[in-house]
Order: structure tokens, then sequence, then C-alpha cells
């Protein structure tokens, strides 16, 4: 007689919630944040470039002595890139999923042979705004695939100084200005930022009411929150490619 050797695996509760479009959401929303909170503090440190070569150096070098003697020089770089490496892909893998989930529960039409032509009628507002994703929509969906590709662009350009031609390594001042002295490096973070800024600007609305945070009488207020952290962000971001245009930074 042959045994039944199958055991009962039930899936645990995180998977379940993974494969849930709320914790799908929950994920987007957590990882969005941990990203936010990087993003304030890398452009705190970006606009240290303006108190000139020795400050930002000195600003550079430091965040590879952090936690010393406890870590050693430049665990504390390798831990938050690991971390924030698993929430980008925890955020672009989400958002992927949720989006082939959203295109697999738009109604469709079955095409059916009609002996005489009819008049073509435009589809009610309901219907159009169910077959179509809306302007945030499809806005955050772009914007994410403009910033992944700038992600890799921006790693080999300042980190591992791949793509700059004029980078020399232990002169972060010196490798950004080459970076921002050239046409396509400012063309490139230009659009990168103004993507970021409206993928903030829709995010971080969208994390709050996934969150719980929303409420009728706070919706302004997140509304206000949203839009002016977008644009904080992004003009300090893009002070930096715009002063060395200018002249300001060299």
């Amino acid at each position: 007689m042959a045994l039944d050797t199958r055991t009962d695996r039930r899936p645990s509760f995180a998977g379940l919630l993974w494969r849930s479009t709320v914790g799908k959401k929950t994920a987007m929303a957590v990882s969005g944040i941990v990203m936010l909170l990087y993003l304030v503090v890398h452009m705190l440190g970006n606009l240290k470039i303006f108190f000139g070569a020795a400050d930002f150096d000195a600003y550079a070098a430091w965040l590879r002595t952090i936690g010393e003697p406890f870590l050693h020089h430049e665990w504390f770089l390798w831990i938050a890139r690991v971390v924030l490496l698993a929430a980008v892909v925890v955020h672009a893998v989400a958002a992927y999923q949720l989006s082939r989930r959203d295109i697999a529960a738009r109604p469709t039409k079955y095409a059916r042979p009609s002996p005489r032509p009819r008049p073509r009628r435009r589809p009610s507002y309901a219907t159009r705004t169910m077959r179509r994703p809306s302007y945030a929509t499809r806005t955050m969906r772009w914007g994410g695939v403009i910033l992944g590709l700038f992600l890799v662009w921006h790693i080999l350009d300042l980190t591992t100084l791949t793509v700059n031609p004029r980078a020399e390594a232990g002169h972060p001042y010196a490798n950004v200005v080459a970076t921002f002295s050239t046409w396509y490096g400012t063309t490139v973070y230009l659009v990168a930022m103004l993507a970021l800024g409206l993928h903030i600007r829709h995010g971080f609305w969208s994390a709050a009411q996934t969150l719980g945070a929303g409420r009728p009488g706070r919706d302004r207020t997140l509304k206000t929150l949203a839009n002016t952290l977008a644009a904080a962000l992004t003009l300090g971001f893009i002070a930096v490619p715009v002063s060395v245009l200018t002249g300001v930074v060299s």
C-alpha cells in the first residue's frame, strides 16, 4: 500500500497578504515611504554643494564612516543600499502586478456580426473611465519607468563613474560639476526630477489613503502636504544642475 506523503501546506499570512490587492498596495505604500525618506536626506546632502568643494567632499567622506567603530568602513552605506534596493524591487513588482490586475479587470467588447452598419455612439463617461486608466495612473506608470531608467544612469554616472568621462574617484564635487557641465547629463537629470515630482505628488496621496490616513477632514491638508513635498524635493534636486549651468557652482 502506497503511503500518502503529501502534507497540507497552507500559505503563510505574509503570502496571503502579498497575493491580495490590499497587501500589494500596502507594500507599495510602505516601500514608497522608505524611498521618500531617503530622497529627503539625499536632497539635503546634495545641497551641501553650495558650501564649496571642501565641505561637499568632506560630507561624502563622512558617509563612509557612519557607525564606526561599531560598523566597518562603508558598512552603513551598503546597508542603506540594500534596504533601498529592496524597497525599489518591492515597489516595482507590486506596481507591475497591480497594473496587470487592473488591465485584466477592464471590461472588453465582444465582436458581433451586424447585418447593417450602425452609427457609432460616443461611450458614456462611466464606460470611458472604466476602460482607460486615469491621468494619475498613467503618470505614475510612466514616471516609474523613467525613474527606474534614471536610477541605472545615476549609479553609472556618479557611483561607478562609468559614463562620466571626466570623473575622478575621490572627488565627488568635481564629478558632480563634470556631469552637469554636459547637456545630456543635465537633460537626463532634469527630466527625471520632474518625473519624480509628479510621482511623489500622486504617490504620497495614494499611500496616505492606503495606510488609512485619509479622512474627509484631512484630504485638503494631505493634498497640500503632497504638493509641497513634491515641489520642495523637485526644486531642491534641480537646484544643483541649474547652479552648475549658471556658474553659481563651478
